[in-house]
């Protein structure tokens, strides 16, 4: 207790040191040193709309990364961003695109995020360009299963800014191109935002949807550049050249500021059998409402969506003994709420209205929540990367802030708690994809012969087995291979066929019919 005392600032020493005395739970802390900000200026000055905009939100310098990411885009480089969290990296994008748009109104921008509360989110920051620049010709929008028909019929015809999912591309968007025909001859801009999130599966998926977009936009005669945005992760350039086919530049020069932060690995107490620990969760619920209790504004981040509700209804009552206004202070946060809710709490946490949110890693990815004091990570997530992303949302530009990454009772989690040095000098891991799968290639090249017929100087585009794959197909009389094309011949609609997240595209509503029938949420097949 009195090294931790040394090294935490108040407020937060008093809570490691309230629960730290009776059995020194706290295993290793570690301080984070602060970082002065590195500011930089574009080779030529931005536009005097977006320079008097910046201005209007507080902004009067860019970072150093800003301003190179901004450079290499306008020379139209490929580039991959790689800096922290709340570093700025939807300016690196935001700045060159809405330029672009000043100088050629018939500029498109095609944004995929990896889920669609992401593009909401981006969508209201893009909003706020619009409101402080009148003369920017913006139609922006986003289009996915929640958009009503009517305005995805006006996104399709006139919108210039589209965001949307990967999911969204390849099932409405590529299956129906011609629609889209003037959107994809103007397209100058590819944004892939959170490019960590495409690993494994889904990101060998998304690499052959993006493969598919290519063939369409040479088809209009458009040759996009790709901006990929990335949270840490050992091999950003490898994946986003894996993932986009392209060559590409890194720009990780990070100029933000950082407050300094102060990280715990915390480790509950052994039990009076001396097998088992005490819960982390209930570890988690005591620290919590010592946190809130202090008026520290805090994030818990827990593997599954049953504990995220369960430490949210522990820490309610525990704060209900101390006043109706405290525990109503706290909300739960995870998948499978209605898109108004989740809405309603991503404001409330950003105006400083609410004072805690127990989560799954929804809000891991980089919604604009604002920046919280305290951070407590229920359990060890499975990855550096994904404990650095979570810990990224605790911290206010040059205040202290706290992280505790809370110990269960197993191997992996314990073997971290022991060994704190491995987890502090541990890289994140590479994103690891294989795009020429052949179990994946061939979902994608049904759909690539549904949406143009596919030219032979093509197939090596989806990998080497292409040709053999293209094969089996006509022998299953799904395709047909007349001139130098292969052709389409199969039934159905392929795309619906692949699901980009190997998991059932069966969608289940909750629904609350005790008294009068209400929608609560939702929740796929497996869940």
């Amino acid at each position: 207790p009195s090294t931790v005392a040394m090294m935490l600032p108040q407020p937060l020493r008093t809570t490691i040191e309230w629960k730290s005395r009776a059995s020194c739970q706290a295993a290793a802390i570690r301080c984070l040193p602060a970082r002065e900000a590195v500011y930089g200026q574009p080779q030529r000055p931005l536009p005097s709309e977006l320079a008097a905009a910046l201005e209007k939100l507080g902004i009067k310098q860019l970072y150093s990364h800003q301003a190179l990411a901004i450079d290499l885009i306008r020379d139209r480089q490929n580039v991959v961003i790689v800096t922290s969290t709340a570093s700025g990296k939807t300016l690196c994008y935001n700045l060159p695109v809405l330029e672009a748009l000043l100088e050629d109104p018939s500029t498109k921008a095609l944004y995929l995020f990896p889920t669609k509360a992401l593009a909401q989110d981006q969508l209201q920051g893009l909003n706020r360009w619009q409101s402080l620049v009148p003369s920017l010709p913006l139609a922006a929008g986003t289009y996915d299963g929640d958009t009503p028909r009517d305005l995805r019929r006006r996104l399709r015809d006139e919108g210039n800014v589209i965001l949307t999912n990967p999911d969204m591309l390849h099932a409405a968007i590529l299956p129906h191109h011609p629609n889209w025909g003037k959107f994809f001859a103007n397209l100058r801009f590819i944004v892939l935002d959170e490019i960590h999130t495409y690993r494994g599966i889904f990101g060998s998926n998304v690499a052959n949807v993006l493969r598919r977009l290519k063939r369409i936009c040479q088809h209009y005669q458009a040759n996009p550049q790709f901006i990929c945005c990335s949270a840490t992760i050992a091999n950003p350039l490898e994946l986003a050249r894996n993932l986009t086919g392209q060559e590409m530049t890194l720009v990780d020069n990070d100029g933000s500021p950082k407050g300094k932060k102060h990280f715990v690995l915390w480790n509950p107490p052994l039990l009076p059998d001396g097998l088992q620990r005490r819960s982390a969760n209930a570890e988690a619920k005591d620290l919590m409402v010592r946190l809130l209790r202090q008026r520290i504004q805090t994030i818990a981040f827990t593997r599954a969506r049953v504990v995220a509700e369960l430490i949210y209804r522990y820490v309610r009552e525990e704060l209900s003994r101390f006043g109706s206004g405290l525990a109503n202070s706290i909300r739960a946060y995870r998948g499978g709420y209605l898109p108004e809710e989740r809405r309603a709490i991503e404001r409330q946490l950003f105006s400083g209205e609410l004072l805690g949110v127990s989560c799954t890693n929804a809000l891991e990815l980089g919604i604009d929540i604002g920046t919280l004091d305290a951070c407590l990570i229920v359990g060890f997530p499975g990855t550096i990367a994904s404990v650095w992303q979570q810990a990224g949302r605790a911290g206010r530009h040059n205040e202290d802030s706290l992280v505790i990454l809370i110990g269960h009772n197993n191997p992996i989690d314990q073997y971290l708690m022991q060994h704190p040095q491995y987890f502090f000098e541990q890289t994140p891991e590479n994103a690891i994809i294989d795009p020429d799968n052949p179990y994946i290639v061939l979902g994608h090249l049904r759909a690539a012969a549904f949406e143009l017929p596919l030219r032979v100087d093509e197939e090596r585009d989806f990998g080497p087995t292409a040709p053999a794959l293209l094969d089996i197909l006509a022998e299953d009389r799904q395709v047909v291979y007349r001139g130098d094309r292969w052709f389409w011949t199969g039934r159905g609609y392929p795309a619906d066929d692949v699901s980009l997240r190997n998991i059932t595209e069966n969608m289940y509503t909750v629904v609350d019919i005790t008294e009068q029938p209400q929608l609560i949420g939702s929740t796929d097949e497996l869940s």
